[in-house]
């Protein structure tokens, strides 16, 4: 089972100065149930409270593109345009705190501290939209692989154990690379003593060899 961490988000609305001006409201979406559609009107702001969240594309040929998992304490849904460019599907039992795009707007406009700390979570985005492209252009499998076991990683805050919501499907989409692909890094990863498994579902992961781990990562 999925436990969330608990490290707070980077980008957390809590003590963004939204609320002051803006009162959120709360909802919880099952397993599987999309939060917004690609094409949809952009019209609120989204802070994971519990649970995760993949946003991704639909391409022509039916597949999709996973562009981002946004765990608890991420904010997500900050779209510069009116509408999503992404779909929002609940990875597990998630619930998110959402505020309108207007109202966030209006106080961005009238607040700088608000203003500026978006103009900070729009450029994250950019980063990981650059490092994103970087990966699936550049790395082979195995690089990329552990580049998202690295990134997941840090963003756990470097707990004993790694506890993926995602399934293998969700991490191969993500990467760019079919599900037996993956499970052939993972396994050589492990081969290679730099990760363990904690259960039989290999959701539970256990860094052995973080120096090992990032090495991958930082290869050209």
């Amino acid at each position: 089972m999925y436990v969330p961490s608990t490290k707070p988000g980077t980008d957390s609305l809590q003590g963004f100065g939204s609320d002051r001006a803006i009162a959120p409201s709360d909802f919880t979406y099952k397993k599987g149930k999309t939060i917004f559609l690609q094409d949809d009107p952009a019209k609120y702001v989204y802070e994971i409270k519990s649970g995760a969240v993949r946003t991704y594309k639909s391409l022509p040929d039916g597949r999709r593109q996973i562009n981002a998992f946004h765990l608890q304490g991420d904010v997500f849904g900050v779209d510069n345009e009116k509408f999503h460019r992404f779909t929002a599907e609940a990875i597990v039992q998630t619930t998110v705190r959402l505020v309108s795009h207007g109202s966030f707007n209006m106080v961005a406009e009238s607040d700088p501290v608000v203003l500026q700390n978006l103009l900070r979570m729009t450029t994250r985005s950019l980063q990981h939209a650059e490092n994103h492209m970087l990966l699936l252009g550049r790395k082979t499998a195995l690089e990329r692989t552990a580049a998202f076991l690295h990134e997941m990683d840090e963003r756990a805050a470097a707990t004993d154990v790694l506890s993926l919501p995602m399934s293998r499907r969700d991490i191969a989409d993500y990467l760019g690379l079919t599900i037996e692909t993956v499970s052939r890094a993972v396994a050589k990863l492990h081969c290679e003593g730099v990760i363990d498994f904690v259960g039989s579902t290999q959701r539970e992961i256990v860094i052995l060899d973080r120096k090992r781990l990032a090495a991958f990562d930082q290869q050209p």
